[in-house]
């Protein structure tokens, strides 16, 4: 019997059903690795060393990185979100599953009608403050409660929020952060660090 060769839209595509709800919130740690490195192929591919995003349209997808560094911003420790290549990581996941384009791109078209209704202009032209108060309002689930309209929006980013996390923690920068050290014996347990005051 001749071997079949698996494509890689396949793969993702495999990758994108299989995944139900996974700290991995939205897919399996194989599948998170093998996703960050056809990432990484495809923009050392790239003559300018970019990536093109295969499902958000160009203002979607700036809206998304920019939601991503919302997220988790760089900090004087290490890189964000967008440095650990989390948009790109969820636009690829997203190119390949029917449900995520619907939650994720249905999120970020409801993102940008309210806005519009309450700012008179998209996500991304809205002043600093104006994004944290729409973010505010849809980071926490009991605000549904009080306003059964900011439901979706609220779906929309728990599930952003936690795919984010998945392609940050995932990243080699992730992974830094986390401070892990992998299957190593220690000698002595150093236990946790102290908390900042």
């Amino acid at each position: 019997m001749a071997k079949e060769s698996i494509s890689r839209r396949d793969i993702l595509r495999t990758l994108a059903i299989g995944v139900t709800g996974s700290v991995l919130q939205v897919i399996p740690a194989e599948a998170a690795e093998y996703v960050h490195q056809m990432v990484h192929k495809e923009k050392a591919a790239a003559p300018a060393g970019s990536y093109t995003p295969k499902y958000f349209s160009a203002s979607q997808y700036a809206t998304l990185v920019a939601l991503c560094d919302m997220i988790i911003p760089k900090d004087e420790k290490c890189g964000g979100a967008v440095e650990a290549g989390a948009p790109e990581f969820i636009d690829l996941l997203t190119s390949e599953n029917d449900k995520f384009q619907l939650r994720l791109g249905g999120g970020l078209f409801w993102l940008d009608g309210y806005c519009t209704d309450h700012y008179g202009k998209v996500f991304l032209e809205c002043a600093p403050e104006q994004k944290k108060e729409v973010l505010d309002l849809i980071a926490f689930r009991k605000n549904a409660k009080q306003d059964p309209s900011l439901s979706q929006g609220i779906s929309f980013f728990s599930f952003l929020r936690n795919m984010t996390c998945d392609g940050y923690y995932t990243s080699k920068i992730g992974i830094a952060d986390l401070g892990y050290i992998g299957n190593t014996s220690l000698r002595e347990f150093p236990g946790c660090p102290s908390l900042p005051e």
